[in-house]
């Protein structure tokens, strides 16, 4: 059994807890060599996530649907670190048009391609159908990351075989990959209304997530790619993915400032 980390801040078997910074952690690493993309890095995580990598050199590729925001998170990123390097292309999640042409592209730029962190998401959303008619929810926290990841993957192989780094896919879920429909994914009521929980509907994207990692872990071991799946539940945290949300943990997670 592993080691508990406490909401106190105790250190786990890394030397880090749930109290460490980005900086902390990354605190002499060199990634002047590496090219990360990080969905959804025009705020919260996605922007903090952009900003410690960049503070390390690596080539940041931020996707974001909204680009002037984005943009702004690039400015303040280049004030403090005035030789980042960042590039910013327009990606709608829920969109998988959007998604084709966000991987298209990236690969006309002829980068490599180290690191992709799929971090964009929305959460507790009223029910809507995506352009692709796919609930929202369904659609922008999985389905589009799933596509996305299956249009990069090559160029993630190919860079760790030329280069010899291990080429690294993170996908971000949450401790509400547990608060699903009875059964889990509900697969044949994806899209009806009648059935819809704005919870439940996050929950089982966030299962999606972690289901879509670990299949491919499995598969990127077979083959013997030097490339790891992994998911990652990052806490619990102030950004504005809460904005859908009424109760006390939606006032502790929804910024007063936006």
């Amino acid at each position: 059994m592993g080691n508990i980390v406490r909401a106190t801040g105790d250190s786990g078997p890394s030397g880090f807890g749930c109290s460490s910074t980005a900086e902390q952690v990354t605190e002499g690493e060199d990634a002047s060599r590496l090219t990360v993309i990080i969905t959804g890095g025009s705020s919260g995580i996605g922007a903090e996530t952009a900003r410690v990598m960049a503070l390390r050199g690596a080539h940041v590729i931020i996707g974001a649907r909204n680009t002037e925001a984005a943009e702004s998170v690039k400015q303040s990123i280049l004030l403090n670190t005035p030789s980042a390097r960042i590039d910013i292309i327009h990606l709608e999640l829920s969109s998988q048009n959007s998604v084709r042409e966000f991987s298209d592209r990236f690969l006309s730029m002829d980068l490599p391609l180290n690191i992709l962190i799929n971090n964009a998401g929305v959460m507790h959303c009223p029910f809507e159908l995506s352009v692709d008619d796919i609930e929202m929810q369904f659609a922008t926290n999985h389905m589009g990351h799933f596509l996305l990841t299956n249009l990069l993957l090559p160029k993630i192989k190919s860079t760790a075989e030329e280069t010899g780094i291990e080429g690294r896919i993170v996908n971000l879920s949450s401790a509400d990959h547990l608060t699903t429909y009875r059964g889990g994914i509900s697969f044949e009521k994806i899209n009806d209304e009648a059935a819809y929980n704005a919870k439940l509907a996050y929950g089982q994207s966030k299962l999606a997530n972690i289901l879509h990692a670990n299949e491919l872990a499995r598969r990127l071991r077979e083959e013997g790619a030097n490339v790891t799946a992994n998911s990652v539940d990052p806490g619990l945290t102030m950004t504005n993915l809460g904005r859908h949300l009424t109760t006390f943990a939606g006032m502790l997670l929804k910024p007063t400032n936006l």
